[in-house]
């Protein structure tokens, strides 16, 4: 989560009355993450989340992304489920901006991740892609190979400037990936973006999972192969083989990963992480000026996909 538009007193109370939501009584920018503004409100009545889609999100998106966290929390998952007003609405326009009131779910991110976090994770993401199989709605995925084709032109001829050799490396990736990229695995409705700061935990039980703006619908195993990279590395870039052995234990318990999955598992690990170096490096080049972020390190993904090219099949993530 992160801060670039700021909302005054009277704009929130404004806002606040087209809802049943009582009045403000503390309201804080949250500094984590690079997509959207988010707030921490509270209120005489409850606790919310108040979001303001930035820059990457298409308006035309936002129904689809609301509708997915409605469906998963009528499921009884511990999604966040948006606020609808007095006249049914969830999405609004505020500070010229849309926006949404949002639940607030209990728990806090972790900085440093366990073994029990990696099978907490991978239990709820499989039960979030279970309760997600009759949600009808459908998003392409605009951050992959397409959406990874436009990113490595529009950084191209600056990449070098954060390490040398990286515009080669990155393409070289590309390649390889546009080359063996599958197209025939089973596919339903991702997360796409499940790394800690996007889960909510209490002990080592998940109470939230938090921020779909990159929902889609793409292969399901893909969605997998993003929490090897997010939740699997340690502090300093190493692959810490417990963790992604408890990850995919707990996620096959809950829906069994097919043999076409493990055996372009490796692959769609190096995709992931192409994913996020080609993001946080457009992210890198391109700060907003003013903005209360905090940028993240291009190169960590860079480490991981060398990582990710040493790797045979799916059973070396586990040994």
């Amino acid at each position: 989560m992160a801060v670039y538009t700021k909302v005054d007193d009277q704009t929130l109370n404004q806002f606040l009355d087209r809802y049943d939501a009582g009045k403000a009584t503390s309201f804080k920018g949250i500094a984590e993450g690079v997509e959207n503004s988010n707030y921490l409100l509270s209120t005489t009545k409850a606790q919310y989340i108040l979001t303001l889609y930035e820059k990457r999100a298409n308006p035309e998106d936002l129904p689809y992304f609301l509708n997915m966290m409605e469906h998963i929390a009528d499921k009884g998952l511990p999604s966040p489920r948006p606020i609808r007003d007095s006249e049914g609405k969830a999405l609004q326009i505020l500070s010229g901006k849309p926006a949404c009131l949002i639940s607030f779910l209990s728990g806090v991110s972790v900085d440093e991740t366990s073994d029990a976090h990696c099978a907490a994770v991978g239990e709820a993401l499989a039960l979030m892609h279970n309760a997600l199989a009759d949600f009808k709605e459908n998003r392409p995925n605009d951050l992959s190979l397409d959406g990874w084709e436009k990113l490595i032109a529009d950084t191209a001829d600056t990449a070098d400037s954060v390490s040398s050799g990286l515009s080669s490396f990155i393409t070289e990736e590309f390649e390889f990936l546009k080359a063996h990229w599958p197209t025939n695995l089973p596919s339903g409705t991702i997360h796409a973006d499940l790394f800690p700061d996007n889960v909510l935990f209490t002990g080592h039980k998940v109470t939230g999972i938090i921020d779909f703006y990159f929902g889609c619908t793409d292969a399901l195993a893909y969605d997998l192969a993003i929490c090897i990279n997010a939740w699997c590395f340690d502090g300093n870039h190493e692959f810490v083989p417990s963790r992604a052995k408890r990850l995919i234990e707990m996620y096959d318990t809950h829906r069994s990963l097919v043999p076409a999955e493990l055996e372009i598992f490796p692959v769609l690990c190096r995709g992931a992480a192409l994913r996020f170096l080609l993001t946080r490096l457009y992210d890198w080049l391109n700060p907003v000026e003013g903005a209360v972020v905090n940028p993240k390190n291009p190169l960590d993904y860079k480490k991981r996909i060398e990582f990710h090219r040493t790797v045979k099949d799916t059973a070396s993530y586990v040994v």
